[in-house]
């Protein structure tokens, strides 16, 4: 029987041997999971797998990105250099890259954008594919020895965060150079730090981010960068209904010119709520937060039993932010910080504040969450932020809120509307972008002015910017996330 048994199990190695043989090293990583029961085989997401297996293999003819030797910071845009000049020199320079590598070493790997609904995989196999890219001093394998793993840097990234980046690598040079043309020294340092560039969640709600992705993402692709993104919407529907939209249409051009679109739209399966562990991190109770009743005692008890001890004296910690900007914590230990609903989020926080609240604790406890609907627009998107900083981040997030998390949400389609008749606004200034701590001014064709922000608008209705509708996409993924993050394992 002993034998037998053996039998088999040398059996099965050598059918996933030869199966992983036949397959790229994404396909094999998955099929692995298949075997020991982490997945269930997804049809989508194994013709999915096959795709990056196909750019795993189209990466291994790309060329390194060319360092440097002098300071760009220098030479870009100095007072003794008119700033045109510059310019033209680099867009010269732009031109020279992109024939030589074509000469040298052909068409360069097309990119990839993978949208779909939530949980259906996206995400998980993008990050099968970066794992199968190693960086050039790492020795570390596949689990399936017959696979090589393509060597170059890399970057995996929370798209909000890698704007975030971008914005604060934008604010650092023009102290220096408040004349000089960012960008181009931008893209290099982003070129040189990682060939591929992996972003989760991509999306664009805000103007200042629309119009800076065109350019950088031009010049990205002059420095032989790859770039992967995941998505919730289809190219055309980025940043639709957005101010000034037609100066974004270009960088949808470009996308489609440069990157394999793939729609996972068919797969309707959330993967995420299939398996709902309960690990006590989320809390509801419908009585008055002040009644004297055992539902809210019980849990306010197992609040302060997941915050653990007491809070480090009675002074609040300054949290530092990008931008020179602070976060204030009121109540904290060393591994956790308690926060009311109110205080992160019907302030003006943005991804900034939240991605450094997740930094500096494991452990995140926000009570009194409400209903989100229409509403609660702002808190809501600020919500929202906070969840992916902690989904990003592998921080707990555990919440205490005021109704069931099915019903936490409440999806709603706005209206696009407008006083004038006329749906665009021109844009006057701008400012950061929706994690930065300034904003964007814009005024109507009555010339009234009024402030834009993805941290919250004054005076303004939300919908006239079609904000909300981005708002009720993101509670569909925000819930499935809240799932996921429920288990037990989650941020432990």
């Amino acid at each position: 029987m002993k034998t037998i048994m053996m039998m088999k199990k040398t059996i099965a190695q050598h059918w996933v041997a030869r199966r992983c043989l036949s397959t790229g090293p994404v396909a094999a990583a998955y099929e692995l999971k298949v075997d020991a029961g982490e997945v269930r085989r997804d049809d989508a997401q194994v013709a999915l797998a096959a795709k990056f297996d196909a750019l795993h293999e189209s990466l291994a003819l790309l060329p390194p990105v060319p360092v440097r030797t002098d300071d760009p910071t220098e030479s870009s845009a100095t007072s003794s250099s008119p700033l045109l000049l510059a310019r033209s020199m680099a867009s010269a320079q732009s031109f020279l890259r992109k024939k030589l590598h074509l000469w040298f070493f052909g068409t360069p790997p097309r990119g990839m954008y993978i949208y779909g609904p939530v949980g259906v995989g996206k995400s998980f196999l993008m990050d099968l594919f970066y794992a199968s890219v190693t960086v050039p001093d790492d020795d570390s394998c596949c689990n399936n020895n017959s696979h090589k793993h393509t060597k170059m840097t890399k970057r995996r990234v929370h798209f909000h965060e890698f704007m975030l980046d971008v914005h604060h690598r934008i604010f650092i040079y023009k102290q220096k150079h408040p004349r000089g043309d960012a960008l181009p020294i931008i893209a290099q340092q982003l070129a040189q730090e990682a060939q591929l560039l992996c972003f989760d969640e991509f999306q664009v709600t805000d103007i200042a981010d629309a119009m800076i992705l065109k350019r950088l993402f031009s010049l990205l692709l002059d420095w032989n960068v790859v770039m992967v993104a995941t998505s919730n919407r289809a190219p055309d529907a980025l940043y639709k209904g957005g101010i000034n939209r037609s100066l974004f249409l270009p960088f949808i051009d470009m996308l489609k010119d440069t990157s394999d679109i793939i729609s996972m739209e068919d797969s309707k399966k959330d993967y995420r709520l299939e398996s709902r562990a309960d690990g006590q991190s989320y809390f509801w109770s419908n009585k008055d937060d002040h009644g004297d009743n055992s539902i809210n005692r019980d849990m306010q008890a197992q609040l302060e039993e997941i915050f653990g001890g007491t809070a480090s004296g009675t002074e609040a910690e300054i949290i530092p932010v990008l931008f020179g900007r602070t976060v204030q914590v009121a109540r904290l230990n060393e591994r956790c910080a308690w926060f009311d609903f109110s205080e992160l989020c019907y302030q003006p926080l943005g991804a900034a504040d939240y991605i450094s609240l997740c930094r500096r604790f494991p452990v995140i406890i926000m009570e009194r969450v409400p209903q989100l609907d229409a509403n609660h627009l702002n808190e809501a998107r600020r919500f929202v932020t906070l969840i992916d900083a902690c989904y990003e981040s592998r921080t707990r997030l555990v919440l205490a809120a005021q109704v069931p998390l099915d019903e936490l949400f409440v999806d709603f389609e706005a209206q696009v509307e407008s006083s004038d008749g006329d749906e665009e606004l021109i844009v006057n200034e701008k400012g950061g972008n929706s994690s930065s701590f300034a904003t964007t001014m814009i005024r109507t064709k009555e010339g009234k002015y009024y402030e834009w922000s993805a941290t919250g608008r004054i005076g303004v209705s939300l919908a006239q910017f079609s904000s909300a509708n981005d708002l009720a996409f993101s509670f569909r993924r925000a819930a499935s996330r809240l799932v996921e993050m429920g288990g037990k394992e989650w941020g432990r």
